[in-house]
């Protein structure tokens, strides 16, 4: 069986994409994997660093308002389709899947002109116009959270890391803790705010530290590549750190987690039952918001607007929550309950049946 799949730009797509592909492997030691991205995405390294071979077609921007640029979308999108027909001629697949974004539409409108069978998947609650397409001509469509309006959506949940999937949060929380030399016994805050980290995030924590330091409350912080934070010191632990690689261990570790709200975020937390505070970034097309809800209303996290995710938020309402044993169980039980932890196989599943 030989499978494309196309997806890139963000981690959001690259993401699910690796880990579907995974699965498939497991599932088919002899399937033969290629993925589609374009020049710029962040594909370029991370499908390489993964063992996958990457083929790029150009990137055809979709505006989000009527504006000059819309004009040139037509003509970019013929020479795309074009270079996608050169793709499926030297890796003959037996089926194509995409993932959204930029490099998705091209793959979409090709394999439906060569009569392909098409998977369509979408990380959001709020599909993209690339998907919004491709599910019309899709023979499968699976989406990551219920009530995604797409037509015949399947809800499959989204394909994560293995080594969030199959995390013990409590079997793995000393080891977490001693990864990253915190405190064994104490309550402990977890603030991600995604790849890039998150202005807001940074400063509103770090400006509740000494709050959440007489909670007794420990923070390990991932402040993002460009990122920052200037906590008050304390004499309770206050970890920054720019990125982590083991997000197992950080999950782990941890007792709460302050996050923005994409699909992966959403998910990866609720999966492994760690309660969260989602504050959806306020760009967009409201996605985020529609991400967190699912959890949100099943009881497994709190919803903040950006605005509103001030430090007196912060120090007046988290120590209380992390402090919580009993509250935060049941948050925890509530949100792994609602998430499926083995997206990646039940999506290999379909590409397979659609690949006959």
């Amino acid at each position: 069986m030989r499978v494309l799949l196309a997806g890139g730009g963000t981690a959001g797509h690259t993401s699910p994409l690796i880990a579907t592909a995974d699965a498939l492997r497991r599932l088919d030691g002899s399937v033969e994997i290629t993925c589609l991205g374009t020049p710029r995405g962040l594909e370029n390294r991370v499908v390489p660093e993964a063992g996958y071979p990457l083929e790029l077609i150009p990137p055809v921007p979709l505006p989000r308002r009527p504006n000059a640029d819309l004009a040139r979308v037509p003509l970019r999108l013929r020479g795309a389709v074009r270079a996608t027909y050169d793709v499926l001629d030297r890796v003959r697949p037996d089926v194509v899947v995409g993932y959204g974004g930029y490099v998705s539409m091209p793959a979409y409108l090709a394999a439906r002109r060569r009569k392909l069978p098409l998977v369509v998947h979408e990380q959001n609650a709020l599909p993209g116009l690339a998907n919004r397409v491709g599910a019309r001509v899709a023979g499968r469509v699976a989406v990551s959270f219920p009530d995604t309006p797409l037509p015949g959506a399947e809800y499959v949940g989204l394909p994560i890391r293995r080594m969030i999937s199959t995390l013990d949060r409590a079997a793995s929380r000393a080891e977490g803790r001693a990864f990253f030399g915190l405190d064994p016994e104490r309550p402990t805050l977890l603030v991600t705010g995604g790849s890039q980290g998150a202005r807001r995030l940074n400063q509103s924590v770090a400006g509740a530290a000494t709050a959440l330091a007489d909670a007794g409350v420990q923070v390990l912080h991932v402040v993002g590549p460009q990122g920052e934070a200037t906590p008050e010191p304390t004499d309770v632990p206050y970890l920054t750190v720019p990125f982590v690689d083991r997000m197992d261990l950080a999950y782990a570790a941890a007792d709460l987690v302050v996050c923005r709200a994409g699909a992966s975020s959403v998910t990866e937390a609720a999966a492994v039952g760690l309660p969260a505070v989602f504050v959806p970034l306020p760009i967009g097309n409201g996605e985020q918001e529609l991400n967190a809800r699912p959890v949100v209303d099943a009881g497994g996290g709190l919803l903040v607007a950006d605005g509103a995710f001030t430090p007196e938020w912060v120090a007046g309402a988290v120590p209380e929550l992390a402090t919580d044993a009993e509250r935060l169980a049941a948050m925890g039980s509530a949100a792994s309950a609602l998430i499926p932890r083995d997206a990646d196989e039940q999506l290999a599943r379909i590409v397979q049946e659609c690949a006959g």
